[in-house]
């Protein structure tokens, strides 16, 4: 935005300040009555108190969490669901498979209407639609209605990621989108660890019907929530700029850029490798390494927090060198790590040889997560919506279809490190010549101030 210099009139009246307003719009109110055409602020978002940037990033961020936890929240079920639908596992892994595609498909839908009508009416209604779809499941008497219900949950909770990262596209810009996509990204890559461990804890004191009664709780926390706190950041002036108006010109916009196509790729890959880790981990450490709940929940904590770590301090380094350039570093330990994961069981390296190697992977993932969806929507600010729909249906998408070949690959043998960092490794490498064949970083504009 080029700030033009005023020239004083005679006569002319000075205009009063617009005064700012304590409303949960305060940081779109402080521009007036037309924040799309205001001159005041380069982004809306730097008016916000720093008060209330701390409840968007709390609740944006549990609104990201959402769709998460729906997918991974009831995979310790899984061998009970066999049993009380007398099933085989395969039946039952497809619930998971419909879900992730109802969670892709929700995103498509969302992101580009929400760019259409704005971002509040669609975040409620597919929040609502999550509610009453969990109720479904919980309620289901047979799999083929779990199955509808799973991914009726897919869909509405395909809102809450798409939509905060638009409202935070909406909001901010440059570096300061930096800092609070990487809240986002800390959930997006905490979450799918931590949910599997909540939902063992759940299943101690809960039939597994009521971790669906406790995703429809969450669900309805999250639309009162939106309802009351989350603003309308998409006015109508800026829906209706030139480029901006269809859906098929969004798309053409988000999809004729070079440097998102290959952020897509660098993205899915990274969480395919991280899909991988998660549907395999726990028979390679259970049944190889004989560890017992409690130890394998401990080691997806101390895998937590290599996330946390990465995504941390990759806000700070891609702030001041830029995310393209993080990405180069991020992707070439993904790819050692597996590497090195692969060699050390291979040589008999025993627990030690998979569990360093699995941690500065996980680390890695985290200076990813969030460079990835900067460089996605810092260039798509008039179809953020859309490109986060893109973003997202596209990293579930292929991580869903990706993270089954660890299974297949060990066929009957049992998953060994091997098997599963090989799957990893694939991914890495991928994404790795994603990001040096089609994003090219030289070719990347730093980030502005």
């Amino acid at each position: 935005m080029t700030a033009t210099a005023s020239v004083p009139v005679q006569n002319e009246k000075p205009v009063a300040p617009t005064p700012k307003a304590s409303t949960a719009t305060g940081a779109i109110r402080v521009l007036g009555a037309n924040p799309a055409t205001a001159p005041i602020m380069l982004h809306p978002g730097d008016a916000i108190p720093n008060r209330r940037r701390v409840l968007y990033i709390v609740l944006l961020g549990a609104l990201t969490a959402l769709g998460p936890f729906t997918i991974d929240l009831y995979l310790p079920a899984f061998p009970v669901l066999e049993r009380d639908f007398q099933t085989t596992a395969g039946a039952i892994q497809l619930t998971l498979t419909g879900t992730m595609i109802g969670f892709a498909l929700g995103q498509l839908i969302v992101g580009p209407l929400s760019d259409k009508v704005g971002r509040r009416v669609p975040l409620l209604a597919a929040t609502a639609l999550h509610v009453a779809a969990s109720v479904a499941a919980a309620l289901a008497p047979t799999l083929d209605l779990l199955m509808a219900a799973r991914v009726g949950m897919g869909m509405g909770a395909a809102a809450g990621g798409v939509v905060a990262m638009a409202i935070v596209r909406d909001l901010f810009g440059g570096r300061r989108l930096v800092v609070m996509l990487s809240r986002l990204a800390l959930v997006t890559g905490v979450a799918p660890v931590a949910a599997p461990l909540i939902g063992s804890a759940l299943l101690t004191v809960m039939p597994w019907r009521g971790i669906f009664v406790v995703l429809s709780i969450y669900g309805a926390v999250m639309l009162v929530c939106a309802l009351i706190f989350v603003p309308e950041t998409l006015p109508k002036a800026r829906r209706q700029e030139r480029g901006s108006t269809t859906v098929l010109q969004r798309y053409k916009s988000v999809l004729s850029d070079r440097v998102f196509l290959g952020v897509l790729i660098v993205g899915s890959m990274t969480f395919s490798g991280l899909f991988s880790y998660l549907s395999a981990s726990s028979f390679l450490f259970q049944e190889t390494y004989g560890f017992d709940p409690q130890q394998y929940g401990l080691l997806f904590a101390v895998n937590s927090l290599g996330v946390v770590l990465g995504v941390q301090s990759a806000s700070r380094l891609a702030a001041r060198f830029g995310p393209q350039w993080v990405l180069a570093y991020s992707t070439s330990v993904l790819v050692l790590s597996s590497t090195v994961l692969i060699v050390a069981d291979q040589l008999g390296l025993g627990l030690w040889g998979a569990i360093i190697p699995l941690f500065f992977f996980m680390t890695a993932c985290g200076f990813t997560f969030p460079c990835v969806q900067v460089l996605a929507l810092d260039r798509h600010g008039k179809a953020a919506g859309t490109a986060a729909s893109i973003l997202g249906a596209v990293n579930f998408g292929v991580a869903g279809l990706v993270s089954p070949l660890v299974g297949l690959i060990a066929h009957d043998a049992g998953i060994t490190a091997t098997t599963m960092a090989s799957v990893m490794a694939g991914s890495a490498v991928i994404g790795a010549l994603g990001l040096w064949l089609v994003v090219r970083p030289r070719t990347v504009a730093m980030l502005r101030p």
